[in-house]
């Protein structure tokens, strides 16, 4: 396994970034499964088992602001038309410290490896364990280079009552790591309000290339 990305991020959740200087750099796929873009301030990580000669070479030829370039439609469609891969969005990820103690909300853990949201966080994800609340469910899983994850789905019905955010306040008590990153939609801002009131700051955006 590739250990560079894990470096990289392990860095960066403790507020120590690549150097804004306008490059990109790029490593090797941290596994089989995983492979992408990061974009922190001024500096990208493309994490490909891709030729970076190749990937340097589409960098150069993206139009616009060299900046953006690796977030860039050109530079995304022509890394994922080489790679026979896909992708869902460019999130805004986001990180959080781990909590002494137990969550503040009560949680029933889901064991049911063919409950529909274990088995979607299964695909995406290794150690997943997800719990239950009235309205909501929290999940934590091993993501891109091995760091723990959570994300939370709430109930329509169950909505205003700021239950997502307690969620994602829980999985910084439950998580068995210092830190625990979580990935929004930019698009989706009562999802990026919900997070950021639970504590979690950003880092950066990221593109995930998914396989099949």
């Amino acid at each position: 396994m590739n250990d560079a990305l894990a470096k990289i991020l392990a860095a960066a959740a403790h507020g120590r970034f690549p150097p804004p200087d306008g490059s990109t750099t790029v490593v090797g796929q941290p596994g089989a499964r995983d492979a992408g873009v990061l974009a922190f301030t001024a500096h990208s990580v493309v994490f490909t088992d891709e030729d970076p000669r190749w990937v340097r070479a589409v960098l150069a030829a993206t139009p616009g602001d060299a900046l953006a370039a690796t977030m860039n439609p050109y530079f995304l469609s022509a890394l994922l038309a080489r790679s026979g891969r896909h992708m869902n969005t460019i999130d805004l990820l986001t990180v959080a410290d781990a909590l002494p103690g137990e969550p503040e909300i009560a949680l029933r853990e889901i064991e049911d490896p063919e409950h529909p949201r274990v088995a979607r966080a299964m695909k995406y994800r290794d150690e997943v364990r997800v719990w239950s609340a009235d309205g909501g469910v929290v999940l934590l899983g091993r993501g891109v280079a091995g760091r723990w994850e959570t994300a939370v789905e709430v109930a329509e019905e169950a909505r205003g009552r700021r239950l997502g955010e307690r969620l994602a306040r829980a999985a910084r008590h439950l998580v068995p790591d210092a830190v625990v990153w979580a990935q929004q939609s930019p698009g989706n801002a009562r999802s990026v309000r919900t997070f950021q009131a639970a504590g979690y700051r950003p880092v950066g955006s990221e593109a995930l290339l998914v396989a099949g």
